[in-house]
């Protein structure tokens, strides 16, 4: 597998002038979003909305992914990790609503970089808005996977919902 050239691509904030109708990932949820209502959603600021591209076709997206502020029941965090948040009926959250990268690009690495861009992120959002986890509804127990194998834990009762405390998010970043 060729290493990314990350020297060319940049993650940004989704903005008018990206190209929305050739991006296809294969998941039709996530293409039919991406292309009817990321717009509407940035607008009026229900999710943030970030793509990847490559420099030289700045225009041209070659994945992205969302965030929005969530919340979780206190009782749905698992034992090990919910000793460290208040007894709060809800645990303020971040949610990474979606993830993808061109089906012509994935199992490059492109996703890893979008998901570590997503933590960072969420990590730095976390003391102005409140967040003590990152959490993501995974598609499918493939999508689980590639979380589990970047830290995610799967909560108990919720076999395709995963969660990555910001204390855990502290110990990777080099901040």
């Amino acid at each position: 597998m060729p290493e990314i050239d990350s020297s060319r691509l940049k993650i940004e904030p989704f903005g008018s002038h990206h190209n929305r109708g050739s991006f296809t990932c294969g998941v039709e949820s996530l293409d039919c979003y991406f292309k009817t209502q990321a717009k509407q959603d940035v607008k009026r600021k229900i999710n943030g909305v970030f793509v990847l591209v490559d420099l030289h076709a700045p225009t041209e997206v070659i994945g992205y992914y969302t965030l929005c502020a969530t919340a979780l029941a206190h009782g749905d965090v698992p034992l090990i990790i919910r000793k460290h948040f208040p007894r709060y009926p809800l645990v303020s959250a971040t949610l990474v609503g979606r993830l993808a990268v061109l089906e012509c690009l994935q199992k490059r690495g492109f996703g890893a970089l979008l998901l570590a861009d997503a933590v960072k992120r969420a990590y730095a959002s976390a003391s102005v808005i409140g967040s003590s986890m990152l959490i993501v509804d995974a598609l499918s127990d493939k999508a689980a996977a590639f979380y589990e194998a970047n830290g995610f834990v799967r909560l108990p009762d919720a076999s395709l919902r995963l969660i990555l405390p910001m204390h855990s998010i502290a110990n990777l970043l080099v901040l």
